[in-house]
């Protein structure tokens, strides 16, 4: 694309971000939807997060993304905040505004669509919540709101499990998050459920691990649903298959995020087709 002075440029900041896959996602919509726009990472060291954005906004940066470890760290920088992402507490997309940037969360929407397109409801279904940490937080939130009969959120921490559980039953006005210790998912009341791993187990160079081992845990899925997407397929995902459930990775998650804020910005609505480009673009990177 011809780059000028009248291109609007959008980013990421975050640290690392030398390895990620938004420029992809952005940079190709932009093409497809013949958007005068281009997207690029930038590495904000620690302590600089509000230099970052004050920066951007005086640099006409029309938007930028925020990832780990400065979601929750970025608040304080902002002009303003959406009220899921206030509630999350955590932000992963801000929009210019005359006065600054307001914070949004797209990470849970994102999810929200992935799994819909998928198939996969949430509303009405008996869900088990691996993890407590800043992801799963925002996992049980999006449960909690979107109608989940039941979550059992296990957690190897008790504790932990507790105080997401009363923090997001008291936010939502539901008791529907259930706390449990991860050893004890024997106790979990019979049924189908479907799976949310939402732990950084199975990671890189841990490709082998999942949460749980034990197969018999399996065999209550009917479908697991994995917010890892590198590797491809992780153990959680291949031993819920072994079992019959139907497994699925977080690409869709990462794409549909970046798409919501790409609406954000551009004001706009990207087709499913357009949507449909950018994944096989993003999956090409995982079947060479």
């Amino acid at each position: 694309m011809k780059i000028d002075g009248k291109t609007n440029v959008c980013g990421l900041i975050g640290n690392p971000v030398e390895h990620t896959l938004s420029p992809m996602i952005h940079n190709t919509l932009a093409e497809r939807m013949g958007h005068h726009l281009v997207y690029v990472p930038f590495p904000v060291e620690e302590g600089k997060v509000p230099q970052a954005v004050a920066g951007a906004h005086a640099l006409n940066i029309l938007g930028l993304n925020v990832t780990v470890p400065y979601k929750s760290e970025v608040i304080e920088s902002l002009q303003d905040i959406d009220t899921l992402a206030r509630d999350i507490g955590a932000v992963n997309t801000l929009v210019r505004t005359d006065g600054g940037y307001k914070g949004y969360n797209t990470d849970m929407e994102g999810l929200y669509r992935a799994m819909l397109s998928e198939g996969v409801a949430i509303e009405g279904e008996q869900i088990i919540l691996l993890g407590a940490g800043g992801a799963a937080r925002a996992v049980a939130y999006l449960c909690a709101t979107k109608g989940a009969d039941k979550v059992y959120l296990l957690n190897r921490t008790f504790d932990k499990a507790q105080t997401v559980a009363a923090e997001v039953n008291g936010r939502t006005g539901r008791k529907v998050i259930i706390p449990m210790c991860t050893k004890d998912y024997t106790k979990l009341p019979g049924g189908k459920y479907l799976a949310i791993q939402g732990t950084s187990v199975g990671l890189a160079p841990n490709v082998n691990d999942a949460v749980i081992e034990d197969r018999a845990f399996y065999e209550m899925l009917h479908t697991g649903f994995d917010l890892i997407y590198s590797p491809w397929e992780t153990k959680f995902m291949r031993l819920t298959k072994e079992h019959g459930g139907q497994a699925y990775n977080g690409l869709k998650m990462l794409l549909y995020q970046g798409i919501i804020a790409y609406e954000l910005w551009n004001d706009v609505q990207v087709s499913k087709e357009d949507a449909q480009a950018v994944y096989e673009k993003l999956k090409g990177q995982f079947m060479q």
